[in-house]
């Protein structure tokens, strides 16, 4: 599938409300874009084999005066028209925890198919972790077991390859700059805090909720790998 040319995505390398639940600024970013008072708000907790822990703290951090929180659950599917529960929705937000899993579930259960109608009509994407490394076309995930190993066939809705936790697992800055040398495909790694926005396919700011966390750019360049420092919009410095 090629990316995607409408519709916007939001993906965090770390934080939210399940790594950062006193810091809600990346997750109040996301909500601002809806540009309502009480965005509908629906966690996919795939990732995560719908867990009960994101459930409870999902609904305790995005309660009903800060949105309409609901969700989906897909080991045990009550929803029978996914599209039109999901069009219904300003944003969905995709959980951490198994990204191999997360693709299988959505693609067995047809959710992958209905997705890009949805954010084509104007609901957002987010994600965490796992929840943010489905949406490109590639990249490294510990899915798989204890190591890293290359994820090929993400959602392929955003263009090339992603990192999430660059700076919190000291394995990343090693296997991924390998990663993206490799094969070739160009790629981007993000720290703990920061967010990638994109708009129809198109990266268009990168934020922060943690004001030394950083994105690095990476392209394959002559057989090594050009690294590129991108300086995020630290979101609190609003306050």
């Amino acid at each position: 599938m090629p990316p995607i040319t409408q519709g916007q995505i939001v993906a965090f390398g770390g934080g939210g409300f399940a790594m950062e639940p006193d810091n809600p600024l990346l997750d109040d970013y996301v909500l601002s874009l809806t540009g309502k008072p009480r965005p509908r708000v629906c966690l996919i907790p795939t990732a995560s084999g719908d867990s009960a822990a994101w459930l409870d703290r999902f609904y305790e951090l995005f309660d009903e005066e800060r949105c309409e929180p609901t969700h989906l659950g897909l080991f045990s599917r009550s929803v029978d028209d996914l599209y039109a529960f999901l069009s219904a929705q300003d944003v969905l937000y995709a959980s951490g925890g198994n990204t191999v899993n997360l693709l299988a579930v959505w693609r067995a259960q047809g959710l992958a198919d209905v997705l890009p109608r949805v954010l084509a009509g104007g609901t957002i994407a987010c994600g965490v972790s796992a929840g943010a490394l489905c949406w490109f076309e590639r990249g490294i995930t510990d899915s798989y077991g204890p190591g890293l190993n290359p994820l090929e066939n993400g959602l392929g809705f955003l263009a090339g390859s992603f990192c999430p936790h660059y700076d919190s697992d000291p394995r990343r800055p090693v296997s991924y700059p390998e990663y993206v040398r490799t094969p070739g495909v160009a790629g981007t790694a993000v720290d703990d805090g920061v967010a990638l926005h994109y708009v129809d396919g198109q990266l268009k700011r990168v934020v922060s909720s943690r004001p030394a966390a950083r994105a690095w750019r990476m392209t394959p360049e002559g057989g090594e790998v050009r690294v590129e420092c991108v300086e995020p919009e630290y979101l609190g410095a609003r306050r």
